[in-house]
């Protein structure tokens, strides 16, 4: 309220006719004087009375307030006569929500109730019955005074509820979040499954759980039968040879295989240059003598069971090997001549490049490829390599990898012909022309030492010696065998000597400067698909055959394998890989299988012994 001015000092009369403050507002304006303007106006602001709207009463009562005692001896009452109700089947104790949540929707509230008859023959039958016909009685009636519209929106909004529910677990199922979850619980599954395996595989100590200890009584007798038995066992002992006492064996841990690779061939296999849990094998098919879809596969120690990358080719993949600059690229050759590189780090399965656009592309399978390096004393990112690749048209290329694929000849590799000796009074034959001027490749090696020296196997069974710098590319040529030359593999430490196995059903030992093998091995009528030296030692190799896989010791003896054994009952035998980081050799098969065995017994590492 307004102190010591009143309606009349602004010439306002009651009696008058009031007008609109906002017509008015100038004429006040204008009667004011200076004085009126200067004198000093009290306002007073003042509280209204406060307006109850709802008043609960506390449920709580303080300990120290008057009525506590009368209170708390109610509350014990109650719980008293609580718990003398528990055993009553009358009585129920359930928690209750006294405050009323805001209104739901009909068909958020719960699923659609489905109704099952179920029941006791008798009078519980005869009970179900008479409430299962009056519940739907009450329904047909409810149904038939419901409007149409009422029914057809009741059918309408679950329907939409029901589309969203689809599109909501769709979406979940099909997330990138959900399959990363997925393969991190299926690692960790496989690795408790596999772990006293994996354990062995790394050459860690397996725990095993300790046992109950056993009486004293038992004890004596233990140390009794341990005195009697060291007693024998050093007098076997003394009869026994040191190579009957520690012989060498096998013992698988575990196979890659799955439903994918189950009817492809292993053709190849090859170890990532930097990670040595990561393994690329390449699968082939050959029904009916018709070249069919191929694989290649990225295999790791973390899920032995589903490989983590899968690409698929349209013809059979022959052979496989990752890039040491960049670890990531796979190169794939494949039976139709098409090389092709892939991207492991991607889950994209499309190839990165190609050749199928390449005019100088192969014409025959590609048997064999490589990255080679070729300034080995680089580090780092100044590593350069050169994918070199040999195939059966008889042509010896190198790749570039450039906006696209593309490759050279380094070197065609020619028919030779057969240097026969003339007998005695033997007429001298015409040559016959051959069909083709060219010879098929099937295999190559690039020495440990000089990236421009490679060996280079043919199908007539020659092995050429040859050189990527000058004009002579051939520096000689070692005849020996006579079937197709599959593998030949430089000896890591003796570098001047090396392998070479072949369908003759021979393993033959050669040294750079002689064209007459030194020695040849021969243990079964059967392929010699491949061979490979131990990388621990100079003097041990391993070589696969149809049925057996060998392990030749030249410390031991030349004649007879240190060990042999049939690794794959279900199918023949094709490649083999010695594993980097232990002390396991892996054998691939025709079944798809990629076994995991792991050598006991084998001869200490001799890397210093030279070969002559």
């Amino acid at each position: 309220w307004i102190s010591n001015l009143s309606t009349t000092e602004f010439g306002l009369d009651e009696t008058e006719p009031q007008q609109d403050p906002t017509l008015s507002l100038s004429g006040v304006e204008a009667a004011l004087t200076e004085a009126e303007l200067e004198q000093r106006v009290d306002i007073y602001l003042s509280e209204t009375d406060t307006l109850w709207m709802l008043d609960l009463p506390t449920a709580v009562l303080s300990t120290e307030a008057e009525e506590a005692g009368r209170v708390l001896e109610r509350n014990k009452i109650y719980v008293e006569i609580c718990k003398a109700k528990i055993d009553s089947e009358y009585f129920e104790e359930k928690m209750v929500q006294t405050i009323s949540g805001a209104a739901k929707t009909k068909e958020v509230q719960c699923e659609t109730i489905t109704v099952a008859e179920k029941g006791k023959p008798g009078q519980d039958t005869e009970k179900r019955d008479f409430l299962l016909s009056s519940l739907s009685r009450r329904y047909t009636e409810e149904k038939s005074s419901k409007s149409p519209t009422a029914e057809e929106h009741e059918s309408a909004v679950p329907a939409r509820s029901r589309e969203g529910r689809e599109c909501l677990s769709e979406a979940i199922l099909t997330s990138e979040k959900l399959k990363q979850d997925l393969v991190v619980m299926e690692r960790i599954l496989m690795e408790n499954i596999f772990q006293p395996k994996l354990a062995v595989y790394r050459q860690i100590p397996v725990l095993i759980e300790g046992e109950e200890e056993e009486d004293e009584e038992e004890k004596k007798d233990e140390k009794k039968q341990e005195e009697t038995s060291f007693k024998s066992s050093a007098l076997s002992d003394v009869n026994q040879s040191p190579a009957e006492a520690a012989a060498p064996s096998l013992e698988q841990l575990w196979s890659y295989r799955c439903d994918l690779t189950s009817g492809h061939s292993v053709s190849s296999m090859a170890w990532n240059k930097v990670n040595p849990d990561l393994l690329a094998v390449g699968y082939r098919e050959f029904v009916s003598q018709d070249q069919k879809g191929g694989l290649a596969c990225c295999w790791s120690l973390k899920n032995p069971m589903w490989p983590e990358r899968i690409f698929r080719c349209e013809h059979g993949v022959t052979a496989v090997d990752f890039s040491l600059a960049s670890p990531n690229l796979l190169a794939v050759g494949m039976a139709n001549g098409h090389v092709a590189i892939y991207d492991v780090r991607s889950r994209n399965a499309a190839a990165l490049l190609d050749s199928s656009a390449s005019l100088n592309k192969h014409t025959g399978p590609v048997w064999q490829l490589r990255w080679v390096e070729q300034d080995r004393g680089a580090t780092g990112g100044d590593k350069k390599e050169r994918l070199m690749c040999i195939s059966g048209d008889g042509r010896m290329t190198q790749w570039f990898i450039q906006q696209r694929l593309d490759c050279f000849d380094v070197m065609t590799i020619k028919r030779t012909q057969s240097r026969k000796k003339k007998l005695p009074g033997e007429r001298e034959r015409k040559s016959e022309a051959p069909i083709s001027q060219q010879a098929a490749g099937m295999c190559f090696d690039f020495h440990p030492e000089d990236t421009d020296i490679f060996l280079a196997g043919t199908e007539e069974g020659h092995i050429h010696l040859c050189s990527c710098s000058g004009q002579e590319q051939i520096l000689g040529t070692y005849r020996g065998h006579k079937g197709p030359v599959y593998k030949v593999a430089w000896n890591p430490s003796s570098t001047d000597m090396f392998l070479s196995c072949s369908a003759d059903w021979s393993i033959l030992l050669w040294h750079r400067d002689s064209h007459i093998p030194l020695l040849t091995f021969t243990s079964v009528t059967a392929f010699v698909h491949d061979i490979k030296w131990a990388p621990k030692s100079a003097l041990i190799f391993a070589a696969v055959n149809e049925r057996r896989v060998e392990i030749w010791d030249l410390s031991v003896s030349i004649f007879n394998p240190v060990l042999s054994c049939a690794a794959s009952p279900e199918g023949n035998l094709s490649s083999i890989l010695f594993a980097k980081n232990a002390e396991c050799l892996l054998l691939g098969d025709s079944c798809g299988q990629v076994g995991v065995w792991q050598l006991h017994n084998l001869a200490a590492p001799s890397t210093k012994v030279r070969l002559c």
